[in-house]
């Protein structure tokens, strides 16, 4: 093994554990957030694609943890960046963690990306660029991905919150 390759292994080690070190203060901060409101929840942690995931579930179907989704993830979204802080406060590190609650984002996720397959199909049998409804930073990024992945490409346009994808044809 080359110098290289092991430095790279090693970068690679130092971003994973850097990752669940995030993982866990996250976990940590909202645990006591569940506290705080009463709320049962069980608290999962995973790394996905660079990015630390924290995710509360409930095993008994509790609607109480819809509470902190709220209408259209807007709790969930400010839920988020306040664990970013928390996990900014404790690393000195600006964090790009996914929070989700309930199910909430996983069900959105799926839904975006069946949006997007079907706004890259009306581009490319109208030869026209199909304008969506304005969307989070997240829900832009997997329909950008699921453009990518029917080989179209999109962009972004607006400004903060009216920002929307535009998929263009081929």
């Amino acid at each position: 093994m080359t110098e290289g390759t092991t430095s790279t292994a090693s970068e690679g080690g130092d971003t994973l554990t850097r990752l669940e070190q995030e993982g866990e203060i996250a976990a940590d901060y909202l645990e006591g957030l569940l506290d705080i409101a009463d709320l049962d929840g069980d608290i999962d942690m995973d790394v996905e694609a660079d990015r630390a995931s924290v995710s509360i579930i409930s095993d008994s179907g509790s609607r109480d943890l819809t509470k902190l989704v709220g209408r259209e993830g807007e709790v969930l979204e400010a839920l988020q960046e306040l664990t970013r802080l928390a996990v900014h406060r404790e690393t000195g590190d600006r964090s790009r963690l996914m929070l989700d609650i309930a199910g909430y984002r996983a069900k959105k996720r799926a839904e975006l990306s069946e949006l997007g397959a079907k706004a890259a199909a009306e581009a490319k049998s109208t030869g026209e660029p199909v304008k969506l409804k304005a969307m989070t930073p997240f829900e832009r990024k997997v329909v950008h991905d699921a453009v990518k992945s029917a080989g179209l490409r999109s962009e972004s346009e607006g400004e903060e919150p009216q920002r929307f994808v535009v998929v263009l044809p081929a």
